[in-house]
């Protein structure tokens, strides 16, 4: 599908730029179909407000391997257009889930409606090292793309992460 976002001028920033790393990242999110799917569905349905969830699965190897991706309520409701807040309740439940599991929450993901797939300097504020975060871009015309970042440690910026969608 053609790409029918208009990049926001802001996304064009230092600030928005200062944000990623020039490098990609090593390390490869093995993603089931089932699981972007889903994000990909929540994304279109709650367009034209971000959506978010978390990943569910291990970190192996420097590698994600996702299970599940867990639809969250996102509680932004004063900027919901262009900001999530994860429902901390939801995100207690399904962590107490998976406690005699093999499973973790290991990363986050959120939508970014009519913008593109890249993280924004709020996105790094909020952002914790090992995490996987998935931004898909959405557009009244459905889901653009599906990228993944992880925080550099180092530079505290973000890499591209590879995304085995299988």
């Amino acid at each position: 599908m053609p790409n029918q976002i208009q990049e926001p001028a802001r996304f064009r920033s230092q600030e928005y730029l200062d944000v990623l790393d020039a490098a990609p990242s090593a390390s490869t999110i093995h993603l089931p179909s089932a699981s972007a799917e889903i994000m990909r569905k929540e994304a279109a349905a709650g367009h034209p407000l971000e959506v978010c969830g978390l990943l569910v699965g291990r970190l192996m190897d420097g590698d994600w391997h996702i299970r599940e991706a867990i639809p969250v309520p996102n509680l932004n409701s004063e900027r919901a257009v262009d900001r999530f807040q994860l429902d901390p309740r939801a995100f207690q439940e399904v962590d107490n889930r998976l406690r005699n599991s093999d499973d973790d929450i290991v990363g986050i993901y959120h939508s970014h409606p009519d913008c593109p797939a890249r993280p924004s300097p709020t996105d790094l504020e909020n952002a914790w090292d090992d995490y996987a975060y998935i931004i898909v871009s959405v557009s009244d015309s459905g889901v653009q793309d599906l990228l993944c970042w992880q925080v550099n440690p180092d530079s505290r910026r973000f890499a591209a992460v590879t995304v085995d969608e299988d």
